[in-house]
């Protein structure tokens, strides 16, 4: 178990390395915030349990984690699966089925089961990628709408019914405009701070937030907002051990999709920082599992290593796990300090913010590479990522993977 433990060598600790990771850590906290609240509120739950989840989950995965780069919270991949439980047995559930998740994983971790979960072949990497950005896409429809939610089980059918009520009940016109203009920043944004040449970079997210709510407010356009935001984190939330035998499957798809999605990222954030000594898939797992149980029974939910988040850090030049613990402490300063004004941000904003992220997710050019490369990798990933958006994330995982191993023998035999 001592290998579980961390390490003095892995934090920073020149000056220069502690600024550097302090930087980092803003930059992701400022993307990180309304993702977070957009997360938590998709979800089911509530803004303040999304915010709660990314900083009590990103400091212990940071602290305990096996990747240097790796920022966790709240993802969108993990709203797929708490929704439905949600929806049956209510927000009470979360603590009982967060600790039975957690300890699934870290059972992953004491097993080594890492190195087998590390071994997902590329293509299947890329068309889960693409599978969760769709899901993440569809999520936003009634935030985008600015209606509730339409039924249905699946993403697509919630989304599809929900563009029906929108146009039975009304478009929304100021929300589209509020979700249209978030964008507009967002992807507008690099190009008029490159030329502005600022000292810092200041992630276009955050303009974009602060810009469109300063125009609501000044213009008091009547739109839903974010709404109260409680002071209190890391409220311990008493488990309530009914149901266990009902909890057990979504505690197992939890565990399988928090181990999964954790190492992706941790690896995708690897090559993006082109990391000669690669993380520990092992004691990635058994951070993430305590992150889960951490952030699950102290007013959260269960959560995973984040892609988008992830690859900021590693753009934001982050030197140790430093950066992400000092993103964690500086959501919770702004949980403290700001509440007020974070509870003002409109809803329509979180979805345009969201909406963006899940494109730079998707990466197009990324996947027009990888549909040039063989037939059966191009295959893969197409199935792979239809599969988790029609049926679910664990099961697009495992479809993509056994059509690999097919495919892969054919291609021996012939």
């Amino acid at each position: 178990m001592f290998n579980f433990l961390p390490h003095k060598n892995e934090f920073s600790r020149t000056p220069h390395d502690v600024t550097t990771d302090f930087f980092a850590g803003l930059t992701v906290a400022i993307v990180a915030l309304p993702l977070a609240i957009g997360f938590g509120i998709t979800s089911g739950l509530s803004a303040a349990s999304g915010l709660t989840t990314a900083i009590i989950a990103g400091f212990i995965a940071a602290l305990f984690g096996g990747s240097k780069y790796q920022v966790s919270g709240p993802t969108g991949a993990m709203t797929v699966v708490l929704i439905p439980v949600v929806t049956i047995y209510g927000a009470s559930a979360i603590p009982v089925l967060g600790l039975m998740a957690g300890v699934m994983v870290i059972l992953m971790a004491i097993f080594k089961f890492g190195g087998f979960i590390n071994r997902v072949p590329w293509a299947v990497v890329e068309g889960f990628t693409v599978g969760i950005a769709v899901i993440i896409s569809l999520q936003q429809i009634p935030l985008v709408f600015g209606i509730a939610k339409g039924e249905g089980e699946k993403s697509f059918t919630v989304a599809w019914n929900t563009v029906k009520d929108a146009v039975d009940q009304g478009v929304n016109i100021k929300s589209l405009f509020l979700v249209a203009i978030t964008l507009l920043i967002k992807f507008t944004w690099p190009l008029v701070g490159n030329r502005l040449k600022f000292k810092f970079h200041i992630p276009a997210s955050f303009i974009a937030l602060l810009l469109v709510t300063l125009i609501v407010k000044t213009l008091s356009i009547d739109v839903a907002t974010i709404g109260n935001i409680p002071r209190s984190i890391g409220v311990f939330q008493k488990p309530i051990f009914d149901n266990l035998t009902s909890l057990l499957v979504p505690a197992l798809w939890i565990a399988l999709l928090a181990a999964v999605e954790s190492l992706l990222s941790a690896r995708v954030a690897d090559g993006m920082a082109h990391e000669k000594r690669h993380f520990e898939p092992n004691r990635e797992l058994f951070g993430q599992g305590l992150a889960t149980i951490g952030a699950s029974m102290f007013g959260g939910m269960p959560a995973t290593g984040a892609i988008a988040r992830s690859s900021v850090n590693v753009r934001s030049r982050a030197k140790s796990r430093l950066a992400s613990m000092f993103h964690s402490l500086i959501l919770l300063s702004l949980a403290l300090i700001a509440a007020p004004l974070v509870s003002q941000i409109p809803t329509a904003v979180i979805a345009g913010l969201l909406l963006g992220t899940s494109y730079r997710i998707l990466n197009p050019a990324s996947i027009v590479e990888s549909l040039r490369t063989t037939r059966a990798e191009a295959f893969t990933l197409v199935v792979t990522a239809v599969s988790t958006v029609v049926i679910d994330l664990i099961w697009g995982l495992a479809i993509g993977i056994i059509l690999h191993l097919v495919l892969g023998q054919f291609l021996k035999t012939n």
